[in-house]
């Protein structure tokens, strides 16, 4: 078994046992690309290959139903050879019920054809052609998946081809993402914020789609750790936000001790619950200790969201699992609404109030003080941050009559003048241009957040709700 975080990936291939007396050299040809794909498998990283050879007969497939079923594979790649009886695959998928990639993938991009019609011996071009006719089954074993019920996907191309390649690895970092997301420990601290219906959601749905575990966190817990943090650790705290936050003169030391007390406190809480992401909003009665703490921990939970734990404010579930998959691929994901439309510069500008996410900003992340948190109660420190230049794309998890599905958008942040406003902000560019890309986004049904990670991943986005089940939506 594969351990905690790396995927646990099966491949086998397929081939028809009468081929092999009648055309020597062909199995060992063909068991050699199969060579070829499991290693470019396994060098995409935190990869154990369960490599169950060639498959060419249906005895043998269920011998290898019952081994990945051991081995507790996440995902499978279906390797076809060369022509194959659909009875070699099918119990192979049937035992072990995990998602299934299909391998159309030929040795070369053409036969050629002078050297091929010169063998002369019609036997042996017979064997040459069966080396290249990976397509022919591609037909039969979809037409029996799909009568079986069963899902799977299609990869087609040939061996050192880039789009091949990249196609490969988008299926492994989707299958990773899957495993990720179905292991995720999602803490929910306080309640919504009053009123903004959008942002409700159905829990059971959520695990539902994704699966993970949600954990009811108490304030009254964050309190408690608060309360016994020493006069060392918020030292250290402070300094490690002045080495990680470009910290503004203006941010007193009382602010500073207030937000270091309650960082601390955080990193205890995301530690004994084994946390991976968080959702949180509280108000807390005026002047309380409760209000001091929620005040208090935009620094601490920006650096949770630094350290793979995303942190979404207003107790915005579904976009903690919108920032979670973001950062699962690697791409950050930070907490973002609609701020503006520009139509001189025909771009959009989204950010937020709150904790951002440090592995995608552009330059120095400003740590500076708010004298008031619009339509919150109470003051303090802030985040000020920009998202780094160029390819964008924009992730929302909705709900909807019909269930969870999520939406999708490439663009770029560009440069520009940006809001001072001790929040994060930054200018976005879309092939739509702003009211058709509003309105367009608006008319899918998302609520008004959504997860900004760097690097075009609409792709990837898409192969992680075909694993899922998740409908994917693009909007461009």
């Amino acid at each position: 078994m594969a351990a905690n975080g790396t995927l646990n990936v099966g491949i086998f291939g397929i081939g028809l046992d009468t081929y092999w007396p009648q055309f020597k050299g062909l199995k060992e040809r063909l068991e050699g690309y199969q060579q070829q794909v499991s290693k470019q498998i396994a060098a995409f990283g935190d990869v154990e290959l369960v490599d169950a050879g060639l498959v060419d007969n249906p005895e043998r497939s269920r011998a290898i139903g019952s081994l990945f079923r051991r081995q507790q594979v996440d995902v499978i790649f279906l390797y076809i050879s060369t022509y194959a009886l659909s009875s070699t695959v099918l119990p192979v998928i049937q035992e072990t019920g995990v998602p299934v990639i299909v391998l159309n993938i030929q040795p070369v991009p053409a036969i050629d054809y002078d050297a091929f019609n010169t063998l002369g011996d019609r036997g042996t071009m017979t064997g040459e052609w069966l080396a290249h006719c990976q397509a022919c089954c591609v037909p039969e074993i979809a037409s029996v998946f799909n009568r079986a019920g069963i899902e799977y996907h299609l990869v087609t191309g040939y061996l050192g081809e880039e789009r091949t390649r990249e196609e490969l690895a988008g299926w492994l970092e989707a299958a990773r993402v899957v495993k990720t997301m179905r292991t995720n420990r999602l803490g929910v601290m306080g309640h919504y914020y009053a009123g903004m219906l959008d942002v409700y959601t159905d829990i059971t749905r959520q695990i539902s789609a994704f699966g993970g575990h949600v954990d009811l966190i108490e304030i009254d817990e964050l309190a408690e750790l608060r309360s016994s943090v020493t006069e060392e650790e918020t030292a250290t705290k402070i300094a490690e936000f002045r080495s990680v936050f470009e910290v503004s003169p203006e941010c007193d030391g009382q602010e500073l001790d207030r937000a270091a007390r309650t960082s601390v406190a955080l990193d205890k809480l995301a530690t004994h619950h084994q946390l991976g992401s968080l959702a949180y909003y509280y108000e807390g009665a005026r002047s309380s200790a409760h209000e001091n703490i929620v005040t208090s921990v935009i620094a601490g939970n920006t650096l949770l969201t630094g350290r793979n734990i995303p942190v979404a404010g207003e107790c915005e579930i579904k976009n903690a699992q919108a920032m979670k998959i973001m950062d699962s691929f690697d791409a950050g994901g930070s907490f973002s609404e609609f701020y503006a439309m520009d139509f001189n510069d025909d771009i959009l500008m989204l950010g937020h109030d709150g904790p951002a996410h440090l592995a995608i900003a552009e330059g120095p992340v400003g740590l500076v003080p708010l004298p008031v948190y619009h339509g919150k109660p109470g003051k303090g420190l802030s985040i000020q941050m920009s998202v780094k230049h160029g390819p964008v794309t924009l992730l929302s998890v909705c709900e909807g009559p019909n269930g969870v599905y999520m939406i999708v958008a490439e663009g770029e942040s560009v440069p520009g003048p940006v809001l001072h406003i001790g929040n994060t902000n930054s200018r976005y560019r879309f092939s739509l241009p702003p009211r058709e890309f509003i309105e367009r986004w608006s008319r899918l049904g998302p609520s008004h957040h959504c997860a900004i990670g760097v690097g075009h991943l609409a792709s990837r986005i898409a192969k992680l709700g075909a694993l899922t089940g998740v409908p994917v939506t693009r909007v461009c």
